[in-house]
């Protein structure tokens, strides 16, 4: 979903660190092959997680949520020498896309894949880590943030994407809509957390940035 005009989001796009090739065309086989291809972070978010990626230089990185890899590329960019980062996914059927393009990058010796239930692999894990970026199944946003708030180290930011929903945040709830509700309950859990820094950027469908102090 995006708020801005469609000439307002190609200035956007002009203006920003151009997209790296091969993520242009993991772009392009995405949309031409993969159902759902909204899901995609795209160029300007994709550039987003690559800069703070690069400004954090963490040495961990988490990722929920793999889909064809795209934004695992672009936060991989800024990995400290080193550095490892962490993917999960509980559908198999994109390792095929994930395996090309993993593979054709510079990246693909720091990347660890697992499938499975991230509600199930998080406590296997060491969780601390530097960078986490969250997106995946929505009604389960506030649990993936509890079991990491406590266990991230000060400092760990957690990016969490799609928290407008298309501006359903701000709409009555439908009955069933567990997704809407749990996504609001989130951002108003977040900003009333006394153990972190927060702010909600209008990007796309919206990212809450999330600084543990």
């Amino acid at each position: 979903m995006n708020f801005i005009s469609p000439e307002l989001s190609q200035y956007i796009d002009d203006h920003s660190e151009r997209e790296p090739e091969l993520l242009k065309k993991l772009s392009r086989e995405t949309w031409q092959k993969v159902v759902q291809p909204r899901m995609l972070s795209g160029h300007v978010q994709g550039r987003f997680l690559s800069l703070v990626s690069h400004l954090m230089a963490p040495k961990r990185i988490l990722e929920i949520g793999t889909y064809t890899g795209y934004s695992a590329l672009c936060l991989c960019e800024g990995l400290a020498a080193g550095g490892e980062l962490v993917t999960i996914d509980i559908n198999d059927e994109l390792q095929w896309i994930q395996d090309k393009y993993f593979q054709a990058s510079d990246h693909h010796g720091k990347i660890k894949r697992i499938f499975g239930n991230a509600l199930e692999v998080l406590p296997s894990l060491d969780l601390a880590f530097d960078l986490v970026f969250i997106d995946a199944d929505k009604e389960n946003y506030i649990r993936y943030y509890e079991l990491l708030i406590e266990a991230l180290p000060p400092g760990a930011c957690i990016l969490v994407d799609n928290v407008l929903w298309s501006g359903k945040v701000m709409e009555p709830i439908l009955p069933g809509d567990e997704e809407t509700r749990v996504i609001g309950e989130l951002n108003d859990l977040v900003t009333s957390d006394s153990r972190v820094h927060n702010v909600l950027l209008p990007l796309r469908d919206g990212v809450m940035m999330i600084r543990k102090k």
